[in-house]
């Protein structure tokens, strides 16, 4: 093909097009983040912690699985002594030693480190290695599982330290770097971005988790999460995988929580935290209609412990907390938190909605007990059924014997069948309690029926009902009347 020349004019235009872009590859190229001087300066303070714990039982590799000899520092054979031991450590059914590997950081130059309290659980030994290869037997001095944080202590001076940072400061989109041990590789460094604050997860009710995008894996708990400035915003503790490996979810403690656990754990050697006594679930589109709400927002009561903090104030299954000493509760996953990290003792303003209208009330914090308890399931009553066609369901009365079992004081009804209809589609099941209906209480099954029956249709109404021990609000969307 015939090349037509350009004219002058128009090969200045192709030159300044190729210029700009240019420039603008390596304007973006300079707003990349630069790491290295991160890691010359702090990857000294950031140590790995493995930690051996004798085990009684025997665990053997399957017969058919013939493995080479592994080099003694390989991070996979640290992985089948921790779960299967090694000949001499317990091949006979006596005990063995099970290892485990972790990170940690230096947050004082006297020997003060953190990491998470699953890396040292139950940990016999505990040895701290250090980036110029010094190994140090490591004391604890407290750890909190609720927040999966332990605190430990090296005898050593001058010792190279983290800056600890503000993670209340940290935006979503910031860029992060992590520096850890996985699976037993040292100081191996990884980057990303802040994907997310405030992050709650199954069973971790008291910790807003970080959530990034920086690769994490097994042996990186525990370590330092960093901003740019180079300051510690997060402990890297948990991720979420479907093959144990790192799938881009990661999540960080945030250091805020950490450092205040830190506070007390060397003043008193425990963590203590603030309690209300309430069960609380997230607010739905149906659920706000039901309680007059203009949009879903809150924390709804589904349960007040007897003599809590909460039954004292006067809080009542069907408040949506949506205001806690002066901070603004959205989700209910925020306010565990916020109760958590409230000193005990202390009397905070809350503000609910109740039956549609605000409400302002003042709380003494209780602390925290050890074990919070629930009422226990029970086994299905014997059916005495009354049927409702509106809602496509049929329940019985309780006996007295059985609201003992259950927990229940008095009244509910069991729900012996579900068809379709409206009560399958809010989600009713079969062998649930129904205690509450439009915020009044059920007392009997022929009573139940009455409240269906004088419900408007088309409307949602809300609907309390106790489930494997726990009480759960839904949302019935009430038929219209042919």
């Amino acid at each position: 093909m015939k090349r037509l020349p350009l004219s002058r004019g128009a090969a200045l235009l192709t030159a300044l097009v190729i210029w700009l872009l240019a420039g603008a590859g390596i304007a973006q190229a300079r707003e990349l983040p630069d790491f290295t001087w991160m890691v010359e300066r702090y990857g000294p303070a950031v140590v790995n912690i493995s930690t051996t714990q004798k085990v009684n039982g025997t665990a053997h590799l399957p017969p058919e699985l013939n493995l080479p000899d592994l080099p003694e520092d390989s991070p996979l054979r640290d992985f089948l002594r921790r779960f299967f031991g090694e000949e001499g450590e317990g091949g006979d059914g006596g005990t063995f030693n099970s290892k485990s590997l972790g990170s940690g950081f230096i947050i004082s130059r006297d020997g003060y480190l953190l990491t998470n309290y699953h890396v040292i659980r139950d940990a016999d030994e505990i040895i701290v290695r250090l980036s110029d290869r010094r190994e140090l037997n490591a004391d604890l001095i407290g750890s909190d599982e609720r927040s999966d944080l332990a605190l430990l202590k090296v005898e050593a001076d001058d010792l190279p330290v983290v800056d600890v940072g503000s993670s209340a400061d940290l935006k979503v989109g910031e860029w992060v770097l992590a520096i850890g041990s996985p699976f037993g590789f040292d100081h191996s460094v990884t980057a990303g971005i802040v994907s997310a604050k405030g992050r709650s997860l199954p069973n971790e009710n008291y910790v807003p988790f970080i959530q990034t995008d920086v690769a994490i894996n097994p042996g990186n708990s525990g370590g330092p999460l960093f901003n740019l400035d180079g300051e510690v915003v997060g402990i890297n503790s948990q991720i979420y995988s479907r093959t144990g490996g790192f799938m881009g979810l990661s999540f960080a403690i945030p250091i805020d929580m950490a450092m205040q656990v830190v506070d007390q754990l060397k003043s008193q050697g425990y963590v203590s935290r603030g309690w209300l006594g309430v069960l609380i679930q997230n607010v739905t589109r149906d659920l706000a209609e039901s309680f007059g709400m203009d949009q879903p927002r809150g924390a709804l009561v589904a349960q007040v412990m007897p003599d809590s903090p909460a039954a004292k104030a006067g809080i009542q299954v069907g408040d949506v907390i949506v205001e806690f000493d002066g901070h603004i509760v959205d989700k209910s996953s925020e306010l565990p938190p916020l109760v958590g990290a409230t000193k005990v003792g202390s009397s905070v303003p809350v503000k609910l909605i109740r039956a549609g209208k605000q409400r302002n009330l003042k709380i003494e914090i209780g602390e925290l007990p050890e074990e919070e308890s629930v009422a226990a399931g029970g086994a299905k009553p014997e059916p005495s059924p009354i049927e409702d066609s509106r809602l496509g369901l049929m329940v019985s009365d309780l006996s007295a014997e059985e609201r003992d079992a259950l927990g229940i004081e008095q009244g509910g009804v069991v729900v012996d069948s579900v068809k379709p209809g409206a009560a399958r589609a809010a989600g009713i099941r079969q062998g649930d309690l129904i205690l509450r209906l439009n915020n009044q209480d059920v007392e009997s099954a022929k009573q139940f029926r009455e409240l269906i029956k004088s419900l408007p249709g088309g409307k949602s109404a809300a609907l309390l009902v106790q489930r494997d021990g726990s009480p759960l609000f839904l949302a019935l969307r009430v038929p219209q009347d042919e």
